[in-house]
């Protein structure tokens, strides 16, 4: 354990991103935290740095994304019809199954050193569902965790239960990586070529589809406000802008 916790997290808003160089930013980021803990460990307690800790936030052009427990016989489409969709295919090292990314969804990725806060993955993803099904209540949804199913839900145990929030994370000495995607103005049709995480028969949904309209741009910032707050809220952190 950390001898000094650092609850401060430095946040961006990378905006539009292609899924790979947000990944290989991500990497760069887990790998200097993990750095600097390797080094802290061949110094006496006194002279320890702190590591820092990042979220961010960002919104990719479509892409399909495969962790490293999934199927690729969840991915429906050929490579010739993601060329059609405009599409790419990015095989991760992330837990979960089969994922879509797109236009006005919103993808946060905390690059946490859980040394800082509390060593308990079970926990982090509770708290990242909390997170959302705390942004989500302000537009009068009810978000649910499903028994067994990462993420957050509408309607668990009903036939019509339905994901609006996919989860999926990577964790190395208590360093995490990837994170959840929160579906706002998302295109459905992209779904129509997956499984989503791999379960056959649940249904996805989004904020646009729910509250039967589009949220403005302005709408989209003011929930990516709301994120940040019901995320330093539930981590008890700091968020400062880098």
């Amino acid at each position: 354990m950390n001898t000094i916790q650092n609850k401060v997290v430095e946040f961006e808003d990378l905006g539009i991103k292609e899924y790979q160089p947000a990944w290989d930013y991500q990497e760069k980021l887990m790998k200097d935290i993990i750095d600097t803990k390797i080094k802290n460990r061949n110094l006496p307690a006194e002279e320890h740095s702190t590591t820092p800790n990042h979220f961010l936030l960002v919104e990719h052009p479509h892409v399909y994304t495969l962790g490293k427990s999934g199927h690729e016989e969840n991915m429906l489409a050929g490579m010739d019809q993601l060329k059609e969709i405009d599409a790419t295919f990015v095989k991760v090292n992330r837990g979960g199954d089969i994922t879509y990314h797109g236009y006005g969804q919103i993808v946060g990725y905390p690059i946490l050193d859980l040394e800082n806060f509390f060593t308990d993955i079970h926990k982090y993803m509770r708290n990242l569902e909390e997170v959302i099904i705390r942004t989500i209540a302000e537009y009068g949804l009810k978000g649910e965790r499903s028994p067994g199913e990462t993420g957050v839900w509408l309607d668990v145990g009903k036939p019509y239960a339905r994901k609006i929030c996919a989860m999926g994370v990577k964790a190395s000495r208590w360093v995490t990586l990837h994170g959840f995607a929160l579906n706002v103005n998302t295109d459905m049709r992209y779904f129509e070529y997956i499984i989503p995480c791999g379960i056959k028969d649940k249904q996805v949904t989004s904020l646009k589809r729910e509250l039967e309209r589009d949220l403005t741009p302005e709408e989209m910032e003011d929930i990516k406000a709301k994120i940040r707050k019901h995320f330093t809220d539930v981590f008890e952190a700091e968020l400062v802008n880098k």
